[in-house]
């Protein structure tokens, strides 16, 4: 479910937006694009350092929201683009996804492994 635009944004440094949802409301936590590997399955895998709110969240609601974009490549309406990504989140600690998220980044507690339900270019 990923496309190669999608793709070709993480190549590049940007900000990452995770929104859910909780029991005060929405709720936010940003990491980077360089941080974000995508699995065979075409999942995307994410280190989580802190993430506690998040965590909770999705222990109730798994439904995600992603933001990402980047300056750096072509968009639809000329430089830059950006995607909205509608998921749901998993917090996983031991396992293959974990391993291969803590093995490039060692201060990782839990690898945030994203299943994308759709991946919509908005910019």
């Amino acid at each position: 479910m990923v496309s190669q635009k999608l793709s070709q944004v993480l190549e590049h440094e940007g900000v990452v937006a995770i929104a859910t949802l909780g029991e005060d409301g929405p709720h936010l936590v940003n990491t980077w694009n360089s941080y974000i590997q995508i699995t065979t399955e075409g999942n995307l895998l994410i280190p989580a350092g802190g993430m506690n709110q998040t965590e909770a969240n999705v222990v109730k609601n798994n439904k995600v929201l992603v933001t990402m974009g980047s300056r750096e490549v072509e968009g639809l309406r000329g430089p830059g683009t950006g995607f909205l990504i509608k998921g749901t989140a998993a917090f996983v600690k031991s396992g293959p996804q974990f391993d291969t998220v803590k093995q490039k980044f060692p201060w990782a507690r839990a690898a945030v492994e994203i299943t994308v339900g759709s991946a919509t270019q908005t910019l």
